[in-house]
């Protein structure tokens, strides 16, 4: 009996060190990057379920868009973190929208606690981000000086906890303001590196009329990481590798750009759910060489 109790226990021994092993390969082969906001409605919905999905579409990290008064997708900071990494998902960075300098301190503690490295902010902050409804066009009120000004601070704020603050861009920002200055580049030329940076999204460079390249060698080690966001013929969003933008000629750079994480991201996904488009998207990575 006590044979056969532990013969029992060796072939169940054997069948879990199996499972362990397969999970453990699956997520060694998983690679890049799923900026959530594509999923955003899904996680909303089910946020376990669906990170369980973005891991199967074969990513090896995430950028989360879904802190509401101190959770991640309803999760404390330390089991967004958890489930996460029993996923085989890493939690790289996070939109953080709503950060002002009156609640930055508690924000950069929770994204620390979730294992975030990158406090991202997406929107110039703190009521300075402007949006027309008729035009469907982005902005900022205020001036560049204190924009740069309130980046800089929270930057200090992110760099004294360990963690790096970038900037996101839409096209604004590229583009001449009122007073005939590019953001972007203000932006560039009056932060110090060692505290603000910038992510950049491919997309909306490109709907701007910019070259990313051409950022990327007259502001080398900037750009930390990237949105990878295709555009159609209409100049829509669309899978990566279903649309126009060389991402090829762009990868090349990645060294020059200083980007160490890249984030799938689709805004909007129109005819197909979003859980499909991130499968064709990260297919898409595959083919143009992302790894």
């Amino acid at each position: 009996m006590n044979r056969f109790l532990a013969k029992q226990g060796l072939i169940l021994f054997s069948s879990l060190s199996m499972g362990f092993l397969a999970i453990s390969c699956k997520a060694q082969d998983n690679f890049g990057g799923l900026a959530l906001y594509t999923v955003r409605d899904n996680m909303g919905e089910d946020a376990k379920g669906t990170l369980d999905k973005v891991a199967e579409a074969g990513y090896a990290y995430v950028e989360a868009a879904g802190y509401n008064e101190g959770k991640f997708y309803g999760m404390e900071p330390a089991e967004f973190k958890a489930y996460l990494e029993s996923k085989g998902l890493k939690p790289v960075s996070t939109h953080m929208g709503m950060v002002t300098l009156e609640n930055a301190d508690q924000l950069i503690a929770d994204v620390k606690t979730a294992g975030i490295e990158f406090f991202t902010i997406p929107v110039p902050p703190m009521g300075m981000f402007t949006f027309d409804p008729d035009t469907r066009t982005m902005g900022m009120k205020g001036t560049m000086e204190d924009f740069a000004n309130v980046l800089t601070t929270i930057g200090k704020k992110c760099e004294a906890a360990g963690l790096k603050l970038l900037y996101h861009n839409h096209d604004f920002e590229f583009k001449e303001n009122a007073d005939g200055v590019v953001p972007i580049d203000y932006l560039l030329e009056n932060t110090d590196p060692k505290y603000v940076n910038f992510q950049m999204d491919l997309f909306w460079v490109t709907k701007a009329g910019a070259d990313p390249v051409a950022y990327f060698e007259k502001y080398p080690g900037r750009f930390k990481s990237w949105h990878v966001k295709d555009m159609d013929e209409e100049g829509k969003f669309a899978p990566v590798g279903e649309g126009n933008i060389d991402f090829g000629r762009i990868l090349k750079e990645k060294e020059t750009s200083g980007m160490v994480k890249y984030f799938v991201e689709q805004d909007m996904s129109w005819d197909k759910k979003p859980l499909e488009v991130i499968v064709i998207s990260h297919e898409g990575l595959k083919k143009i060489g992302f790894d």
